[in-house]
């Protein structure tokens, strides 16, 4: 019996800490925006991030309070794993994707990004021309052309955000371009 109460003394305890204040203190957070021409991009440093659920869920999306949004959350960590291998949205839409760098490492070690690849692309071929593309953000020079859409390279600790239109109905492969990165953190952007 004495076990039991114990038991259930930890039970209450755990219970009351997972239930806590888990509001962010947004002013920690530093942000500033840049436009690229086809898509705005929010970028948010936060330092004292919590990090994100780890689930290989189908959609992460969420209507947001603009009818014609939806946002879509992903995460990436220092084991090279993005924590969603399909994310789905309607054809039109305009997607607001959050990168959170769930990791430690610096962009310089462990960097993440996430890039949309147009239907067709060679994704082997496009990451081993982005790894030579350190200057540009692992983004090939003359192949923006097979990019639909893609969030800044972060490290650990950091958000991006961006906003572009969704394309067409059809399934396209996203990707983080870091150097060596593709090969385990790939998935589906699977249009409807």
């Amino acid at each position: 019996m004495k076990n039991m109460k114990r038991f259930l003394a930890l039970a209450v305890t755990v219970a009351m800490v997972s239930c806590g204040n888990n509001n962010k203190q947004e002013d920690e957070n530093e942000s500033y925006t840049i436009g690229d021409g086809n898509a705005q991009q929010q970028v948010d440093y936060d330092e004292n991030a919590p990090a994100g659920s780890s689930s290989n869920t189908a959609s992460d999306a969420t209507a947001s309070n603009d009818a014609d949004v939806v946002e879509i959350k992903i995460s990436g960590n220092d084991q090279m794993k993005f924590d969603k291998e399909e994310l789905r949205v309607k054809a039109g839409q305009t997607v607001r994707l959050t990168l959170e760098h769930t990791g430690q490492l610096p962009v310089t070690a462990m960097g993440h990004n996430v890039v949309i690849l147009a239907q067709g692309t060679d994704v082997a071929s496009f990451a081993q021309e982005a790894a030579q593309s350190g200057s540009n953000d692992y983004i090939p020079q003359g192949r923006q052309n097979e990019v639909i859409a893609y969030t800044d390279m972060i490290g650990g600790g950091q958000t991006t955000t961006i906003e572009f239109e969704a394309p067409e109905a059809g399934t396209y492969t996203f990707i983080c371009s870091f150097p060596g990165h593709y090969i385990q953190m790939q998935g589906r952007f699977i249009v409807e």
